[in-house]
């Protein structure tokens, strides 16, 4: 299974009251300067065949460069027992509204989200065929996504849940992608528009008195918008509601800014009720260069006002040395994250270990 950041490199490029660990103590004030222990984090997806002396290897030197914890894309009891043995987190890494299972697809399409053009991601997923996003208005949908959090909360050797995929499709790509699809998004095209199933605009009508369908622009309809902010809000904090049953952290893979998260995938991050969250602040995709790292935390740090700390997502493959890595993370730092989370395992060498451990 492919993720979101495979996707865009094949086409051109929690608990409020809970802490992530005690590690961090508190959560920033707004005007707060960076914190004293600054966090480094990976994105990981565990391989079957690679041997126990190889894993032992490698969480041993991830360990020694400062790194504190995993996100896990698939669960693989080894791959947790022996990164746990190092004293790295380990964290499930979880598709959230992004569910292709066979089995949901065939016994409940109803599910899915559909475009403003009527296209259900069961059936005509955009952009590329793994894009089978639920609806989440659907009155199922929230309980579903619900008991697979708790699937993976309830082991014993998760340390805490990572929501990913979590919001509704990409209503506009970063620009550098346009050419790959032959699109021109300076609007919003209706095929990438979610969610307009009869299980979202029913309760819109009831909450608004606006029949959607009757609206000449419904993309620029702000209680439309605002409306969806908050379906997928609600999936969220019921995920972290439920997590105070384990006593673990949930945390959640997001969009760079909370401006940039809200206009182009419906995704409210700073009113969720997370432990800690890591906007994916891949710059390359968006065409900017690295100081656009410290000016997007910094929208983040002043937009959450404290709520809980902000972790920068870095893609190695977007630096181009070791120099500008150095210099990413260190505008993440001056500008409020308590840490930030690597992904690109292949770039992920002994250079750059290095260069973490020397940070540190």
């Amino acid at each position: 299974m492919n993720s979101r950041r495979n996707f865009i490199k094949a086409a051109g490029m929690g608990l409020a009251a809970m802490q992530l660990s005690p590690r961090v103590a508190t959560a920033l004030p707004s005007n707060a300067e960076a914190p004293l222990l600054f966090d480094f984090w990976l994105w990981a997806r565990p391989k079957e065949n690679e041997t126990d002396a190889v894993l032992k290897n490698r969480y041993k030197s991830y360990r020694d460069a400062g790194v504190r914890g995993i996100f896990f894309e698939d669960y693989q009891k080894r791959h947790f027992q022996l990164a746990k043995e190092y004293g790295l987190e380990t964290h499930r890494w979880m598709w959230t509204m992004n569910r292709g299972e066979k089995e949901l697809l065939e016994k409940h399409p109803e599910y899915y989200a559909v475009s403003r053009s009527g296209k259900s991601c069961a059936t005509n997923p955009p952009y590329v065929g793994y894009y089978r996003f639920l609806c989440p208005s659907h009155p199922d949908v929230p309980k579903y996504l619900e008991d697979k959090a708790r699937e993976q909360l309830q082991k014993e050797d998760v340390d805490g849940l990572h929501l990913d995929y979590i919001r509704y499709p990409d209503v506009v790509l970063p620009i550098n992608l346009w050419q790959n699809y032959n699109l021109d998004q300076s609007t919003e095209l209706a095929d990438y528009d979610f969610c307009y199933s009869p299980f979202s605009k029913a309760p819109f009508l009831k909450e608004t008195g606006i029949d959607i369908d009757t609206v000449e622009r419904p993309e620029q309809s702000l209680s439309w918008r605002s409306f969806r902010y908050r379906q997928i809000t609600k999936v969220v904090n019921r995920i972290c509601e439920a997590a105070k049953d384990y006593k673990k952290p949930v945390t959640a893979a997001v969009f760079p800014t909370p401006d940039l998260a809200r206009r182009i995938v419906r995704q409210d991050w700073a009113n969720w009720n997370l432990s800690g969250v890591f906007p994916m602040i891949y710059h390359g995709f968006y065409k900017e260069p690295v100081q656009w790292i410290g000016t997007a935390v910094s929208e983040g740090v002043q937009a959450l006002h404290g709520k809980f700390p902000l972790y920068a997502g870095l893609y190695l493959p977007d630096f181009k040395n070791l120099a500008e890595l150095k210099q990413g993370i260190v505008l993440a730092k001056d500008n409020g994250a308590a840490g930030i989370s690597l992904f690109g395992e292949s770039d992920f060498d002994q250079p750059t270990i290095e260069l973490l451990r020397s940070i540190r």
